[in-house]
């Protein structure tokens, strides 16, 4: 009476699973989940679509009508009256390069390929980590292509990195004998810097002569008002973007931290930063930087703007990473000082990875905002890509020409700044930032 096979509705096998509803799979589903999903969603969806459709309709021809060969624009209307990308052609080097000498270009194409290869072991975990040496020294080898001349001036520079590490590590342990830890240390952060700052300003400009009447290395110097164009962008952004990363860490720290002295300066600093436009600040670094170098030394105009252009983005940098720091437990700082930890590597190991890992979005976005920026030299004069415009359109050929010169400028740094949030978004990805 109780036999299984009596009962009807009990099943002898797994039931196949059945195929979801069509309306909520594929295309029709996530039509339906992103586009459709109530009223007000169809609505917008629609009036986007006409907008779209409607602009499109006006762009179209005026992309498909292009003249892309031309002497001029008078040639270009009389072929068609489409977009004139003659200009495009026959001045990309010059959008490129600037006035950079064309027989040293190479240099410049070199130093562009060395920078991706510089940053595969920064950015990307398959690499080598031995391939960060050449990352560390790449910067280097970059302003040595980019300018030219004597070898022995980066190298010296380079010495004054090596300075600064050497008395860091070395004179806490000597001072330490003699006052309390926390202070040695401070005053071994001063002696570093003063240190590498002596021997840049005094000692890199005689170690260059002396080794060139040597053994004389070097390429054909190239004045900086020769630089432009999209060369320009780049040497000031990702300079920029690279210096103040760290900077901004150690203002973030800095703001932090309970030694009263390192607090007022950090914040002091930052607040400062935060409150000049960076316009201000370029003309600072255009008129007044020379003036703190000795006499008879010339303080480069792009090296004064990328100084400049990092500490204006250090400073919001820092109040990035000091979101990421205050948006972790306290039990994380507890748990480092459970593990007997002291504050540099609890730092290093548990507190900043975590910090740097919330804070992705935000320092993706100043950085982005930074690139973009650099359009603002052309204030004082330097021919970055918007300021290549004004010799282009001064030429009686091209004069009258507008939206083409500004498009592909915009394409330009489009390209690179969506390269940046797409690996954003892959490095949140892959260290599974925020809730899942």
């Amino acid at each position: 009476m109780n036999d299984r096979s009596t009962i009807a509705f009990v099943a002898d096998g797994q039931i196949p699973q059945s195929p979801p509803p069509a309306s909520e799979s594929g295309l029709i589903g996530w039509l339906r989940q992103n586009l459709f999903s109530n009223i007000f969603s169809t609505v917008l969806t629609i009036v986007s679509i006409l907008f779209i459709g409607y602009v499109l309709v006006g762009v179209f021809p005026w992309f498909w009508n292009s003249v892309w060969s031309a002497g001029s624009l008078q040639e270009c209307r009389a072929v068609d009256h489409g977009a004139c990308f003659a200009v495009i052609r026959e001045r990309w080097l010059q959008f490129v390069f600037g006035f950079f000498p064309a027989d040293e270009r190479w240099r410049g194409v070199l130093a562009f390929i060395l920078m991706f290869v510089a940053f595969w072991p920064a950015l990307f975990s398959s690499a080598p980590r031995k391939m960060l040496i050449f990352s560390a020294l790449y910067p280097f080898i970059a302003y040595w292509l980019t300018w030219g001349g004597s070898i022995w001036g980066p190298v010296g520079t380079l010495l004054g990195f090596a300075i600064f590490y050497a008395v860091l590590r070395y004179l806490p342990a000597i001072l330490a004998n003699a006052m309390d830890e926390g202070i040695a240390f401070l005053l071994s952060i001063a002696g570093a810097v003063v240190a590498a700052i002596l021997w840049w300003l005094f000692m890199v400009i005689p170690f260059d002569g002396a080794l060139t009447s040597i053994v004389n290395i070097g390429l054909e110097p190239v004045e900086s008002a020769k630089l432009g164009g999209f060369m320009l962008s780049l040497i000031i952004g990702v300079s920029g973007i690279v210096a103040s990363l760290p900077l901004g860490i150690a203002l973030a720290l800095g703001r932090r931290s309970n030694l009263l002295i390192i607090k007022a300066v950090s914040t002091g600093f930052i607040e400062f930063i935060r409150g000049v436009p960076l316009i201000t600040l370029l003309f600072v670094a255009n008129t007044m930087l020379n003036y703190f170098v000795p006499p008879g030394n010339e303080f480069d105009i792009i090296l004064r703007v990328v100084i400049m252009v990092t500490l204006f983005s250090a400073a919001y940098m820092a109040e990035v990473i000091r979101g990421g720091l205050a948006a972790l437990p306290r039990g994380q700082y507890e748990a480092a000082d459970a593990l007997g930890l002291d504050y540099w590597k609890s730092m290093r190991l548990i507190i900043m990875p975590q910090a740097l890992k919330i804070s992705i979005p935000g320092i993706v976005n100043t950085f982005i905002g930074l690139f973009k920026d650099t359009t603002l030299v052309s204030i004082i004069a330097l021919l970055d890509p918007v300021g290549i415009l004004n010799p282009i359109r001064a030429d009686q050929n091209w004069n009258g020409i507008v939206w083409e010169l500004y498009g592909f400028i915009a394409l330009f740094f489009f390209i690179f700044c969506f390269s940046m949030s797409r690996y954003s978004m892959y490095l949140e990805r892959k260290l599974q930032t925020g809730h899942r």
